[in-house]
């Protein structure tokens, strides 16, 4: 059985080895170069400073993969709309680590106030994310044609959203923070 939790510092080595994999082997996601465990840690903390949510999935003491929500852009008008990041340990994809992680980072995302999150996914042929998406009733909004170079491949980015709570059909209670 998948447990998801919220993030804790020691569990940022075992993320920093999944996002590297993913940074060696994979187009959903555009780095090159695989952060360090100190980038990894300062991410975190920003993360956690700004009250933003980062789950990890585990089972048996392994951790499967991890998700977050970050701020989709730093301009003030868009305090309401964050992004998610979801990726999964090699060897536990299609286990369901990915629906379970996403599923709850919605639910946080909306408990904490914000109205719209976005997918910004890597690679038009990253068909298990866009499906994962779409899964949990995110709309594709969008692509963005040949605008990353990896691998020796031009790579699409494709836009999904999901609207939260009661997304842009009322204005927040607090129209200056989220």
């Amino acid at each position: 059985m998948v447990n998801v939790r919220d993030l804790r510092s020691a569990d940022l080595e075992a993320v920093t080895r999944i996002y590297a994999h993913h940074v060696a082997h994979g187009t959903g996601t555009f780095d090159e170069v695989a952060p360090s465990l100190a980038e990894m840690a300062e991410k975190y903390e920003t993360l956690r400073a700004a009250g933003l949510p980062w789950l990890i999935a585990e089972a048996d003491g392994d951790i499967l993969g991890y998700a977050y929500a970050a701020p989709f852009r730093t301009r003030t008008a868009y305090r309401f709309t964050l992004e998610d990041s979801v990726y999964i340990a090699p060897g536990a994809q299609r286990r369901g680590v990915g629906r379970a992680l996403l599923a709850a980072l919605i639910a946080r995302c909306e408990a904490l106030g914000y109205r719209q999150l976005l997918a910004v996914i890597g690679d038009s042929e990253n068909h298990g994310s866009v499906g994962l998406h779409r899964a949990l009733g995110f709309t594709h909004t969008g692509t963005s044609k040949s605008v990353g170079l990896k691998f020796g491949r031009w790579l699409d980015v494709v836009f999904m959203q999901l609207s939260l709570g009661e997304g842009d059909k009322t204005p927040p209670n607090d129209a200056s923070t989220a």
